[in-house]
């Protein structure tokens, strides 16, 4: 199974950092970035996925969305 994540928010460290911790937790990077600006600030945004082995890997929240 295939799970998907879906970063947004200001282009800062802070979602640098979110990113950087998916990548080292195993996932790896889908697609080109996406940046906005919304009048005040950038907003980017990052796909990732991670192939993973059995339900035990998938976080509990998507888990609980799939209803697995």
């Amino acid at each position: 199974m295939k799970v998907y994540r879906y970063f947004t928010g200001r282009d800062d460290v802070h979602f640098c950092a979110r990113v950087t911790r998916a990548l080292n937790e195993g996932y790896e990077l889908y697609g080109s970035p996406t940046m906005t600006f919304n009048g005040t600030e950038v907003i980017v945004g990052q796909v990732v996925i991670k192939d993973v082995a059995d339900e035990s890997e998938i976080p509990e929240g998507l888990k609980n969305a799939l209803d697995l």
